[in-house]
């Protein structure tokens, strides 16, 4: 790489950006200006200003991007119903290219040449921030000091942060990576890489665990419009403070709780615990709401678009012309998604116990077992003679015997 003159580290203050300062100055000779995106991660960014100054950044954005996060990112892929691999909530995922985008922002704002991201050359995370990159700024350039450098294990920086006097959140005692945001918080590595292990209690944050949880239900009522989620209980939100509020409600229920091991983009297979109260919630009564607005043919299409979708959300496809070519079907699928899901949350479990729209496709009337006069049952036997057609030529040339 020619010569660096200034930098935008993409920065958290946790152990890899923390120890990225200072390798940037010391193997650059390079002005590093330090962005934190504030996503919903609450206390972790206490002093985070005053600690990257410290670590030798020229400058330290912290900028707040929660209604951001929320708007045009969360709602997005909740409308999607985006889910990867039927269990992730793509929580990590999801906020990648936000700070990506903000971070190029910066960039052309502060004429710098480079940007850099604490990404490991084994993960998804890579690839999410420099496509981003590309898309939105394919002129700057890209460092990712994981693949550069010589450090090749947690322990090793550990010693270079205690080495230039570096104070990061990680011990030899919590050998773990965590990142947390309003969605969710995850947890990877370390004592976690041992896949036959349960996790131990004391690591969860945003939730009990199921047997600690209250002993009678909960009953909530969430309402959507075109998708979107707006009130609960009848009390209209803002969307940051929706999922706050059933984070709270979630949590406190033992909703959310994910261990899986997942197909990273790299090949590699990788274990990910993760907490996701109200995002269960909300994806729960999303696709039962879906479920009595959405008719038969777009409703099954759109279950394969919502694999896709997570797929483009995982590889950090989130700038492609694919992505922003399904939001235009999805949001056309989402006018009639409006009305209201009854949940009952219970020791870990969400429940749909009820639903109503102004849109609902259900009609009592065709779907009753009881006396109606809006349905010929004998108008059935034409219908699967001509669908069983194909079906009964094939088994007059091979049937058995």
């Amino acid at each position: 790489m020619s010569k660096v003159n200034k930098v935008v580290l993409a920065y958290s203050g946790g152990l890899d950006t923390s120890v990225m300062i200072p390798w940037l100055k010391d193997n650059y000779g390079c002005e590093v200006i330090a962005m934190a995106a504030d996503l919903g991660q609450a206390e972790e960014l206490e002093g985070l200003k005053e600690k990257g100054t410290r670590t030798g950044a020229s400058k330290v954005y912290i900028e707040d991007l929660k209604k951001e996060f929320v708007e045009e990112y969360l709602f997005k892929m909740i409308k999607a119903g985006a889910v990867y691999e039927g269990r992730y909530l793509l929580g990590t995922s999801i906020a990648r290219p936000l700070i990506a985008k903000r971070q190029v922002e910066i960039a052309k704002k502060e004429g710098a040449d480079v940007v850099a991201h604490g990404a490991t050359g084994k993960g998804n995370d890579q690839v999410r921030f420099e496509l981003t990159y590309k898309a939105l700024a394919p002129e700057l350039k890209i460092i990712a000091p994981w693949r550069e450098w010589d450090i090749k294990s947690r322990a090793e920086e550990m010693e270079y942060a205690k080495k230039h006097g570096i104070t990061v959140p990680v011990t030899k005692d919590k050998p773990y990576s965590s990142d947390r945001n309003l969605w969710h918080i995850s947890f990877e590595g370390g004592i976690l890489e041992d896949i036959n292990s349960e996790p131990k209690d004391d690591m969860f944050v945003l939730s009990v665990s199921p047997e600690k949880a209250p002993d009678k239900p909960t009953y909530i009522e969430i309402a959507f419009e075109s998708g979107v989620p707006v009130a609960i209980d009848g009390k209209r939100m803002d969307g940051v403070s929706l999922i706050a509020k059933l984070n709270e409600i979630g949590g406190a229920n033992g909703i959310g709780r994910v261990d899986i091991v997942e197909n990273r983009l790299v090949g590699i297979k990788s274990r990910g615990v993760y907490e996701t109260p109200g995002g269960t919630i909300l994806m729960i009564a999303h696709r039962d709401l879906e479920s009595i607005t959405l008719e038969r043919d777009t409703s099954h299409y759109k279950e394969q678009v919502a694999i896709k979708y997570a797929e483009l959300i995982y590889y950090g496809q989130w700038f492609s012309p694919l992505k922003e070519s399904l939001d235009k079907f999805i949001d056309e699928t989402q006018r009639p998604v409006n009305g209201t899901v009854r949940l009952k949350l219970y020791k870990g479990n969400c429940t749909v116990v009820g639903r109503k729209s102004p849109d609902s496709l259900y009609d009592t009337k065709l779907a009753t077992f009881e006396k109606e006069d809006v349905y010929n049952q004998k108008d059935a036997e034409g219908f699967i003679n001509l669908f069983g057609l194909p079906i009964k030529v094939w088994g007059r040339k091979h049937k058995n015997g």
